[in-house]
């Protein structure tokens, strides 16, 4: 029943985005046969989209069908290694935007979250200001130990969202098994790996208290940073499906006049815009990941001020150092010393060749070096070194995707602040200070005195790690002469999961073909 009632889901999807005309596969992939054969039946019979672009067709679409598909279109966004970059780039313009739910939905809600009357929370409780896939902004006051008013956000979940996002990511787990079981060559692309990365993502998400302490954790490490700031968390009144904020009254910095009249440097701005960025991933490894202009603000003393931390980033120190090589490698056109990095780090197997791989760097930093400085982009060089996963057998690191999508949008935002932002000149003294700093003598003692410790964990467990060795060669040893012996009652579960798996494929086969068919007929007459 549940394989039928996923089914019954993905049919329904399918059936959407069919007769949209938008296309969400890339060109070069062969359908089996049954799908090949569903597209050129129904094909004659679907929305004429053609004055429309597909990232439109497409968008409309995920949003037609819910909050579970505007995200998946989203994440899908930032994984242009398993999509292609033309569907990377048509999803990146999907806007998590849906129509709210009731003001007494959204009162009941914060009352059950907060265990108390709304009136007792707060002075005022406004309608909702804006609107998305997850939950809802709602303007309120409160009153501080002084007595006086002040304006706070309030992020209230939908409700029943929890639910609604599982019956589809269980579908989305079905597609899964079933992609990986009949369609070998997709099997690469780990497609159970990457709805369980999906699932994760959106757990956190539907946390508010996730929310709250990612804005406390980058409030610290910013806590010295000159022109920049976050929201201040309200703790007490924030909880699980529930999170209270500072309002933020700031002009939008995609606002551009606003930000002249009030006499702010929009070239200082985007140069300390992707500065800011560049150093939270380096120096931080945590980093806002949903920078669009919507998300950004310029308060009356000029700090930038960041809101909404949904998605956030994450980069280890490998990775962190990694990052810095490749572009302090290309700021300096020092091409050999980034093919190093890249198996130092381990992201090229060592049968190929540092001379090859520097080449193909060449070929990819020469071009972007030599543009006028409006056309360099750090994220363009950066996805086209993704590119070559497959060529040099490379396995992309899902967070680097991560920052490199962000990093689209910051260097958009930035150049809309200045036209002639060079992207280089800008990120160079970030790059640098922190390579110096990770890398100077101050750093080697803490590496030093890290490894030290790791050295007397592993001295420390000589003992245990001898017994396990001497157990497991034993085994070994028994194995080797006396073959392996199952006992009987493992012999009998292992045929019985062998033929139910036999059985749920043959049902999963027949199921599919007949909601294909009856979906066609459907459409015919």
């Amino acid at each position: 029943m549940n394989a039928i009632a996923n089914m019954a889901r993905l049919t329904k999807a399918g059936t959407v985005i069919a007769w949209s005309s938008a296309r969400v596969l890339p060109d070069d992939i062969n359908l089996p046969g049954p799908l090949a054969l569903f597209g050129r039946v129904t094909a004659p019979l679907r929305k004429n989209g053609a004055g429309d672009g597909n990232e439109t067709l497409l968008s409309e679409a995920l949003t037609s069908l819910g909050p579970s598909y505007i995200k998946l279109g989203q994440f899908l966004a930032t994984r242009d290694d398993i999509i292609g970059s033309e569907l990377a780039r048509d999803l990146s313009t999907l806007q998590d935007r849906l129509p709210p739910f009731s003001q007494t939905e959204a009162r009941h809600a914060v009352e059950e979250a907060l265990g108390a009357p709304i009136d007792e929370l707060f002075a005022e409780f406004g309608p909702p200001v804006a609107a998305a896939s997850i939950a809802q902004v709602h303007k309120a006051k409160v009153r501080g130990p002084d007595g006086k008013l002040k304006d706070v956000a309030v992020k209230v979940l939908r409700p029943g969202i929890e639910q609604r996002f599982q019956k589809d990511l269980d579908s989305y787990f079905f597609a899964a098994r079933m992609i990986e079981r009949f369609h070998a060559p997709s099997r690469r692309l780990r497609p159970i790996a990457v709805v369980d990365t999906l699932a994760k993502s959106v757990s956190i998400e539907m946390d508010l208290r996730m929310e709250a302490a990612a804005i406390s954790e980058m409030a610290e490490n910013t806590e010295n940073d000159s022109g920049f700031r976050v929201p201040e968390v309200d703790w007490t009144r924030s909880a699980r499906r529930v999170l209270t904020l500072e309002w933020i009254d700031g002009i939008p910095i995609a606002d551009h006049a606003a930000l002249r009249d009030a006499d702010h440097d929009l070239k200082e701005l985007g140069a300390r815009l992707m500065q800011t960025f560049l150093r939270h991933a380096m120096r931080d490894g945590f980093f806002h990941a949903d920078m669009h202009p919507g998300n950004l603000f310029v308060d009356d003393q000029g700090r930038i001020v960041l809101v909404d931390f949904g998605i956030m980033g994450r980069l280890g120190l490998k990775e962190r150092r990694f990052l810095a090589e490749i572009l302090h490698g290309f700021i300096t056109r020092n091409y050999t010393r980034v093919a190093e990095v890249h198996f130092a780090a381990g992201y090229v197997p060592r049968k190929h060749k540092v001379a090859q791989f520097a080449q193909a760097l060449r070929a990819i930093g020469e071009p972007i070096m030599d543009r006028p400085a409006s056309e360099i982009s750090m994220a363009q060089l950066l996805g086209q070194l993704f590119q070559y996963t497959e060529v040099f057998d490379m396995k992309t690191r899902p967070e680097l995707l991560l920052l490199q999508k962000t990093m689209v949008v910051v260097e958009g935002v930035g150049r809309s602040l200045d036209s002639e932002l060079n992207m280089w000149v800008v990120s160079e003294p970030v790059v640098r200070d922190w390579l110096a700093g990770e890398l100077g003598a101050g750093a080697q003692i803490e590496a030093a005195a890290e490894g030290a410790v790791s050295v007397g964990r592993f001295v420390g467990d000589i003992p245990k790690l001898l017994g396990q060795a001497e157990r497991a060669a034993d085994a070994f040893s028994s194995m080797a002469e006396e073959g392996l012996r199952l006992d009987d009652h493992t012999v009998e579960r292992l045929a019985e999961a062998q033929g139910r798996q036999n059985r749920t494929s043959r049902i999963g086969i027949w199921v599919g073909a007949l909601a294909l068919a009856a979906i066609a007929i459907a459409l015919l007459f």
